[in-house]
């Protein structure tokens, strides 16, 4: 498989190491490849991805990994220890409070906010914060109150999203509390008002209101239980108009119930917000309700499970956030967000995905969208099968040959090129070359790019040979399959503005934002490859003059990572200050800086020999705007573990031996590995950089 690449885009790319490598086959079937996301609390996102580690040998550990580690070596135990502590925390509250019904308590009820909870603060805080929520209960709960001054500091929070969502988890799992900021510091305070509607009410219907309250959604509404005495509801109107009359309105509604007796409840709902002329408008459109969620796929595109759950809930495929994109061919598990739908419309749909290869779990209310990258990295469970030595390589000992490999992208990492995922599978045409014609502005030709077809048979390419050869919008788009979510979108668009200049922009505007700017992004993402191959061809590992550097120390200024990347000087490399892991490098844009060494003259020129001379990295006409970014050549993986494992493919078995010169000849043998990975680097690039090949 390697000796052939599929992919020629990396094959002219140096390596950063020297180590002569060795042969082998990756996913061989998406259980090979197994990806984990890690979320930016560094936990991983499903609980049972660290099975299968046990007994595989752990690479040795390097300065660099202890300095730079945002993962802590032991994630899966890391986890127990918590989810221990607050078992612990929990059970102390249960014994103490009793406020709901015996079967269901607040902390089960609101799992999703205390864990939230638990990941955004420290152990010791979150059982100060349960001993003093149980310490206001009992105050509340006690004949003369003396708790009302009391309040409970949870610490210093500069990000505003940090804070805003504690105060909403603190006050969905503890509706008794008040949270308040002052400064960047968030307090708790005893919520007075629940005291006073807990008087009128019972506990249950108390906890339901302010829990409502504070969820703040629009045209929801609270029904109180039924009350035949007039008086008392009047008492609840009044206590509500009073506190939160600006917000709230009450109104009294009576039905009649099976034993022919009218009852009659209260249902509280939030006041209909006016616009600037001062009329009420009514909110026609569906309220904005997020819902959070880990998506497990096998065997497909991360866009293409995003439109098989789009069409089984009935909403828009732009509906969908996730922090990244997953491989295909592999099996993964990341976080996805979406708009407009409920938890319980999401647990409706599980059994009718399982077909589909897609499974979903965790689900829980969620505040916002995801963002890309909003996630610490990847873990990664792969096997390597077919094992061997590269046909020039003499020696029989294969697991030196893994040992040195490993070794060596343990301490001296590996360059941190862009994928093939990055540039698409096509062998006629890639992604990169579409994102070119669009930089370029030729709208016609970046649609005819989108259209050509490859070399084989299957649906989307009689769509596309179709398409390409008599311009029918309206016939390709009858062959092309619903799962491809561009190509549909463009030739709906075609078939309605026509094939013009006019239209072939309206048909790039039709499909999202994040779709359109991938297209550049590869081409950008192909021009840093190449910049990072021509520096460290040059260069190699020195840090050298003129070369651009992050600075991570407190001495500059962290506002933005433009303000970080500094210019090394004749002196800085004199004196060997930088590292080559600090060593970064721009992908194009319109406010980058670029190195003063001879890195920055190739860039000059790579752009013009593209006709890019003059691009200003904004795309009016497509709503695209390029600023650029930079990004490190050099990454090392974390708590990297591997195995030889000896026999056929199909049984994959381990075995205690380290070496076994017997089976070497007569079995086959695969590479177990588990590592970790930052966001934005690729497996297949530190695979590459280990095995020397090309996938």
């Amino acid at each position: 498989m390697e000796e052939k690449p599929i992919d020629t885009f990396l094959v002219s790319l140096c390596y950063i190491s020297d180590h002569i490598g060795f042969y082998g086959s990756i996913k061989h079937s998406p259980s090979d490849f197994v990806v984990t996301e890690i979320d930016v609390t560094g936990q991983l996102v499903t609980k049972d991805c660290r099975k299968g580690s046990e007994g595989i040998q752990r690479a040795s550990n390097n300065e660099h990994d202890i300095k730079k580690r945002k993962i802590g070596p032991n994630v899966a135990d890391f986890t127990h220890v918590i989810d221990a502590c607050v078992k612990d925390i929990s059970d102390s509250v249960r014994e103490k409070v009793e406020y709901v019904s015996d079967d269901h308590n607040l902390l089960v009820c609101e799992s999703g906010q205390y864990n939230l909870l638990t990941a955004l603060l420290s152990i010791d805080v979150m059982k100060s914060l349960n001993d003093f929520a149980c310490l206001v209960k009992s105050s509340f709960e006690s004949p003369v109150s003396g708790s009302d001054h009391c309040e409970l500091s949870l610490g210093l929070f500069s990000d505003k999203n940090n804070r805003a969502n504690i105060h909403s988890a603190v006050r969905q799992t503890f509706p008794f509390l008040l949270t308040v900021t002052r400064s960047t510091e968030l307090l708790v305070k005893p919520n007075l008002d629940y005291l006073e509607l807990s008087q009128l009410t019972s506990e249950e219907e108390t906890d339901a209101f302010f829990q409502f309250l504070d969820a703040k959604v629009e045209n929801s509404r609270f029904t109180f239980q039924p009350d035949v005495c007039k008086e008392h509801r009047t008492s609840v109107h009044h206590f509500i108009s009073k506190k939160f009359g600006k917000l709230l309105e009450t109104k009294s509604f009576s039905k009649e119930s099976n034993d022919g007796l009218q009852k009659i409840s209260i249902t509280v709902r939030f006041r209909e917000r006016k616009g600037s002329s001062g009329k009420r408008h009514r909110t026609e459109e569906t309220p904005d309700i997020f819902t959070a969620f880990t998506l497990e796929k096998e065997n497909l595109e991360t866009l293409e499970a995003i439109s098989y759950l789009s069409s089984s809930l009935g909403v828009l495929p732009s509906d969908f956030s996730y922090a990244g994109i997953k491989d295909k061919k592999a099996i993964t598990f990341q976080s996805m967000v979406v708009k407009k739908v409920t938890p319980q419309r999401l647990h409706e749909i599980e059994s009718l995905l399982e077909h589909k290869g897609l499974k979903i779990h965790n689900i829980r209310p969620a505040n916002q969208h995801l963002h890309l990258g909003q996630m610490t990295g990847n873990h990664f469970m792969l096997i390597v099968r077919d094992v061997r030595h590269h046909s020039d390589d003499t020696s029989e000992d294969l697991q030196k040959r893994v040992d040195e490999t490993v070794h060596n992208v343990t301490n001296r990492g590996f360059l941190n090129y862009y994928g093939p995922q990055r540039f698409g599978k096509g062998q006629n045409v890639q992604s990169h070359e579409i994102g070119l014609a669009l930089l370029k502005e030729e709208m016609a030709h970046a649609t005819k790019l989108l259209f050509t077809a490859e070399d084989s048979d299957d649906p989307v390419n009689k769509a596309k040979k179709y398409f390409f050869e008599t311009e029918d919008a309206k016939g390709a788009l009858a062959l092309m399959p619903c799962y491809k979510i561009r190509e549909r979108l463009v030739l709906r668009a075609l078939n309605r503005y026509g094939w013009s200049d006019e239209g072939c922009v309206r048909s790039w505007l039709s499909i999202p934002h994040a779709m359109r700017i991938f297209y550049i992004h590869a081409y950008c993402s192909k021009i840093w490859n190449e910049a990072t191959s021509y520096r460290m061809c040059t260069y190699g590992s020195k840090v050298v003059e003129g070369d651009l550097v992050l600075c991570t120390d407190d001495t500059h200024d962290k506002s933005s990572l433009g303000d970080r990347v500094r210019v090394v000087t004749a002196t800085d490399e004199e004196q060997t200050i930088y590292s080559i892991h600090q060593v970064v490098l721009p992908m194009p844009g319109h406010s980058v800086a670029y190195p003063t060494n001879q890195v920055g003259q190739w860039y000059i020129e790579a752009l013009a020999n593209a006709g890019l001379q003059s691009c200003k990295f904004r795309i009016g006409k497509l709503q695209l705007n390029v600023p650029g970014c930079y990004r490190h050549i050099v990454k090392y993986p974390h708590n990297l573990l591997y195995k030889l494992i000896f026999g056929s493919d199909d049984q994959c078995q381990g075995m205690d031996d380290r070496t076994n010169p017997e089976g070497l000849n007569s079995q086959k043998i695969s590479l177990k590995l588990s590592f970790e990975l930052d966001s934005s680097c690729y497996a297949t690039v530190l695979l590459r950089e280990m095995m020397k090949c090309n996938f």
